[in-house]
């Protein structure tokens, strides 16, 4: 198993959530198809919208693959790919301020430029972090 993290406005990520789909790298194939049925999927969200201004910088969904089929869905003029993701219910967006010091991601100078690749892979320890944060942020 792999855990991935993708990068995506919060938006399109409340979208996919509903439709209980991923999508990564404005619907290019080429990222979904490095993960596999188990993987972890976490999404962070910079901005709130697509090229808006209003910051989000927050985990904002945490799920597995479930299965190995990649499509291409249909919205008129955007044909993105796509494929399954169970999200975990019960789960709250996290400011990564408040997991940053406890993060392998954020620990070199300059972390923020990885996630301009849209997906990355990402460690068990901070999977692991951020999935009980989200979780926590529910309870609190």
């Amino acid at each position: 198993m792999t855990n991935w993290l993708g990068v995506v406005s919060a938006a399109h990520v409340a979208r996919g959530v509903e439709l209980g789909i991923a999508q990564i790298g404005h619907g290019k194939r080429a990222g979904l198809a490095r993960m596999s049925p188990g993987d972890w999927l976490v999404y962070y969200s910079p901005r709130v919208e697509l090229g808006g201004s209003e910051m989000c910088q927050s985990f904002t969904a945490v799920g597995t693959v479930t299965d190995g089929e990649i499509w291409q869905g249909d919205e008129g003029c955007f044909q993105p790919f796509r494929r399954r993701i169970g999200y975990l219910a019960g789960t709250s967006p996290l400011h990564i301020d408040t997991v940053r010091c406890d993060l392998e991601l954020t620990a070199g100078p300059n972390w923020g430029y990885q996630l301009r690749r849209g997906l990355i892979p990402l460690s068990d320890h901070d999977l692991t972090v951020i999935r009980a944060g989200m979780l926590a942020s529910v309870a609190a």
